[in-house]
């Protein structure tokens, strides 16, 4: 879809100053957890976006973004504001780096990463497949949702941003045929997960990654 206004369906606290806004998805809309979309309103008489990915398992009726609001940015005081009923302008969705039924998926995420982590962790728990996540944060949110995929069974490793993360990976990595490794998080991030990736014996190259900035 291009430049698409719809509709807020609901706004959560996920965290300090982090929220998960639940879209009403347009008819015909599909997207995969992983993929992202580009969020657009009006400040000041100019046009500003911003890219989020997908955090929801799926887009039947409604899909789900998780945004970190930084206070002095331009779109996200707008966005942590929003109510059920306001309107947003969508486009998307983009990216290749998302869930396509892997059997068993490993997902590093940095910072905002944890929400493509958690819509994938999420869709292959239903598809009755495996998942695993390794999240680096400082400030971690979405502390009940990664609760309760532990309790489901995913291995969950919370770790501070600057902690060394191959142990961690290499007790997520199974080798297992049909594993898939992604990787979200900004370019800092992505050189350390891969790092770790190589560093656990598994191969970076086959990993989807999606940089954000």
């Amino acid at each position: 879809m291009e430049d698409e206004s719809i509709s807020v369906a609901a706004v959560s606290s996920v965290g300090e100053q982090a929220v998960a806004i639940a879209f009403e998805s347009p008819l015909d809309f599909e997207a995969r957890p992983g993929q992202f979309v580009k969020l657009v309103a009006e400040v000041d008489g100019e046009r500003e976006s911003r890219f989020y990915t997908i955090s929801s398992p799926d887009v039947t009726d409604t899909f789900e973004v998780t945004v970190e609001i930084d206070p002095d940015g331009e779109l996200g005081p707008i966005l942590a504001d929003l109510e059920a009923g306001d309107e947003m302008t969508v486009s998307g969705p983009y990216g290749n780096a998302y869930y396509e039924d892997e059997p068993r998926s490993v997902i590093l995420a940095g910072g905002p990463g944890v929400g493509p982590a958690i819509g994938i962790a999420r869709r292959a728990l239903a598809d009755g497949n495996e998942a695993a996540i390794v999240y680096r944060d400082d400030d971690p949110i979405h502390g009940d949702a990664l609760d309760a995929l532990a309790a489901e069974g995913v291995a969950v490793h919370t770790l501070a941003a600057d902690d060394e993360m191959t142990d961690a990976v290499a007790d997520v990595l199974t080798g297992a045929e049909g594993e898939q490794v992604f990787v979200y998080g900004f370019a800092d991030f992505l050189d350390a997960a891969t790092t770790a990736i190589d560093a656990a014996g598994g191969d970076p190259d086959r990993a989807k990654v999606e940089n954000f900035g």
